[in-house]
């Protein structure tokens, strides 16, 4: 009797897997068929990482197809490093090539009308420098440590008739911030201003603005690029000093700052000023603008370029750089 009912419940075992094998050989052969029907009949499929991989293929493709038509723009126009359009929808834009941005302050009207009179263009003529030349140029100047009084005004009054500010509303003026003013100022002319360049000028510096943009030209193969009159100096530690060093000690036993450009003017490339603007509120200021962003970049991969043309001793008599 045992032996038996061992024998049936063996069978009837056997019957249940066949049963569950047979339907789900059933199932198998309905799923092919639905998935050869909505991909094509007959035609193989491939996995999800091969699909990934054939659209970044396509893409790369495009991508590829629009840099080498660039290239051969570029080769048409000689390779002349001019600035570049940039399209956005039915709207396009021309990149510019520098901004040109001239620390001034309050009391110093004399100073920007002796800058407008001599090289820096004024109503239509600016826009059309921007427009035509690519070159950007503000005088820059922050706010009163009275918000809203008559220096303050007097400034909102001038740019009204001229608009040739970029007033630095995160900025209170004063002399012995100008390090901050000029770490400001790049940093709101890096999100104001999509540009190639940028360069910090004082209001008592004229310039030739062709003789600057064709010197551009020369270090449009640099990403990372920092140009001026490259120096180094004594940290003076002494209080009464009239370059007194409040940081001296930080300098080390030798007291000399870093290789920095001098202060009269100097330019920065557009990666450089965008890092000073991510950054502005870990980048140390010390007495002075100059002696300040040589530390900020001593220590990325930035190309220090020496320009003799940016040396007031090859300058000619005055303040007129020879550019």
């Amino acid at each position: 009797m045992s032996a038996m009912m061992l024998a049936m419940f063996a069978t009837m075992a056997s019957f249940y897997v066949a049963g569950r094998l047979w339907q789900d050989a059933q199932s198998r052969v309905y799923l092919i068929k639905e998935l050869d029907r909505r991909t094509g009949q007959g035609h193989s499929t491939i996995s999800v990482d091969d699909t990934l991989k054939v659209v970044a293929c396509r893409q790369q493709g495009k991508r590829l197809a629009s840099l080498e038509m660039e290239l051969a723009a570029a080769k048409h126009e000689g390779f002349v490093g001019k600035y570049t359009y940039e399209t956005n929808g039915t709207n396009s834009r021309k990149r510019p090539l520098i901004v040109i941005g001239i620390m001034t302050s309050f009391g110093r009207k004399n100073y920007r009308d002796a800058v407008r009179k001599s090289w820096l263009p004024t109503g239509s003529m600016l826009k059309k420098l921007e427009e035509e030349k690519g070159i950007v140029v503000r005088f820059i100047v922050g706010r009163s440590v009275n918000r809203g009084d008559a220096s303050d005004r007097e400034i909102d009054e001038e740019n009204r008739s001229t608009k040739d500010f970029m007033i630095l509303d995160d900025h209170t003026e004063s002399e012995e911030e100008s390090p901050k003013k000029t770490k400001s100022f790049f940093a709101n002319a890096a999100e104001s201003f999509d540009a190639e360049f940028y360069a910090k000028v004082n209001d008592d510096i004229y310039i030739n603005v062709d003789t600057l943009s064709a010197m551009l030209k020369e270090h449009w193969d640099k990403p990372r690029v920092y140009i001026g009159c490259m120096k180094s100096g004594e940290v003076f530690s002494e209080s009464t000093h009239k370059w007194y060093e409040p940081e001296w000690w930080k300098f080390g036993d030798g007291k000399t700052y870093f290789r920095h450009a001098s202060g009269e003017m100097f330019v920065i490339s557009k990666a450089v000023a965008q890092f000073i603007s991510i950054n502005r509120s870990v980048l140390r200021t010390y007495a002075h603008d100059d002696v300040s962003v040589g530390p900020w970049l001593i220590g990325l991969a930035v190309k220090h370029v020496n320009e003799a043309k940016l040396c007031c001793s090859s300058w000619p008599s005055g303040n007129y750089a020879s550019l």
